[in-house]
């Protein structure tokens, strides 16, 4: 059977894999070395330093490539180092348009790393196509793309802004952290990159730090298979295997999540003492359609504001939580509560912030896979 005809449930666990060719194992064993022996100078099977391949972490980006639909996966030391492969794709002078409202990570490697070596960066809200296009000039080289936005949960019609990218022959990748390629698959919509922060849901289970690329074109993944080797910023052995069993459950653990996130949006939505609560599977979500059109199901990240939209307020909720971790990341089997203002997104200045909608008062959550209605009666008891 083609590898191509296989649904995505079956590419979770057989995409890209084979048994190990030395004994047969059905799991890519953990290779921990970082060197191995040659027969003559350059005389290797395939292998010769651990920074430039491991084939643990080999095994591991072509999983990544097979569950994006991509050729090529690279896997990184954090989701962080991925990203900063991608902008070293730049030369100084060049220009980016990104998503206004993203992780604070990124915006704080863009603004406090690269801006300092002469790139320039737009951040733009990108839910009207015709803002990005304002921004784009004869500099411009990259459009960034979040999708979910974090924390805002604003969606970005990728299609749209992949035409808009092909017309002024732009790269254009895309964040898939939130969504994971259960949901949707950016390059089928024509996007030339998919990142992850595999640390979250590709991994599962808050145990591993792994970032991740994947790619369709040849010649851009040679470029970003020589920035990893010369920068470094590769993954070890058994965090490669780590993603790699992670992914073997993405699919029946991305359902559960979905299942879970939608009835504690509803709950949340109905609840008098909750102002506002930002999910797109609401059908009043100003991205309703083009989440319904480009994904499959709505997810588990869900943020909210109590009434009263107080930071006071907001602190005493996630202090009370009980059966939601008060913790960083997300994307865990456990559910987890943010506060993203000092949190996730305290390197973006306040006025930032909050111009794009991540107010003091707001609350993250990542909604995991216990019972429901456990978890509907712990932000019952929070929220009082």
């Amino acid at each position: 059977m083609s590898e191509k005809t296989l649904k995505f449930n079956s590419k979770t666990i057989h995409g890209g894999q084979q048994p190990d060719k030395a004994y047969g194992a059905v799991m890519p064993p953990i290779y921990q070395t970082s060197t191995y022996a040659q027969s003559t100078p350059g005389g290797h099977q395939g292998f010769e330093y651990s920074r430039s391949a491991n084939p643990t972490r080999t095994a591991l980006e072509n999983s990544l490539a097979s569950i994006e639909n991509g050729n090529f996966g690279l896997a990184f030391g954090s989701g962080l180092a991925a990203i900063d492969a991608v902008i070293k794709l730049l030369n100084p002078g060049d220009e980016v348009v990104s998503t206004n409202d993203l992780y604070g990570g990124s915006y704080r490697l863009f603004k406090q790393i690269f801006e300092r070596f002469g790139i320039g960066f737009h951040f733009v809200g990108m839910q009207a196509v015709g803002e990005i296009e304002k921004h784009i000039n004869k500099n411009t080289k990259l459009i960034w793309v979040e999708t979910p936005t974090n924390p805002m949960m604003n969606i970005i019609d990728i299609a749209a802004v992949s035409k808009l990218a092909k017309k002024h022959e732009l790269l254009l990748a895309v964040d898939n952290t939130f969504a994971t390629p259960y949901l949707q698959t950016p390059l089928d919509l024509g996007a030339d990159i998919v990142m992850h922060s595999a640390t979250k849901y590709l991994g599962g289970h808050s145990d591993v730090v792994v970032g991740g690329l994947v790619v369709r074109d040849k010649d851009l993944a040679a470029k970003l298979y020589f920035i990893q080797n010369a920068s470094g910023a590769v993954c070890g052995p058994m965090d490669s295997f780590l993603v790699l069993r992670g992914i073997k459950t993405l699919h029946v653990r991305m359902q559960r999540h979905c299942e879970n996130g939608r009835a504690v949006a509803m709950y949340l939505a109905s609840h008098p003492k909750i102002e506002k609560v930002y999910w797109p599977g609401f059908e009043s979500h100003p991205g309703h359609a083009i989440a319904k059109n480009q994904m499959k199901d709505f997810g588990g990240m869900i943020s909210f504001v109590p009434k009263g939209s107080s930071y006071e307020a907001a602190i005493e909720i996630v202090e009370k939580l009980a059966l939601f971790t008060l913790a960083e990341s997300l994307g865990g089997v456990e559910s987890l509560a943010g506060h993203p203002a000092s949190m996730t997104h305290a390197s973006i200045p306040k006025a930032e912030r909050e111009k794009n909608g991540v107010v003091d008062a707001l609350i993250r959550l990542s909604v995991g896979i216990e019972d429901a209605t456990d978890l509907i009666a712990d932000l019952e008891q929070a929220i009082g």
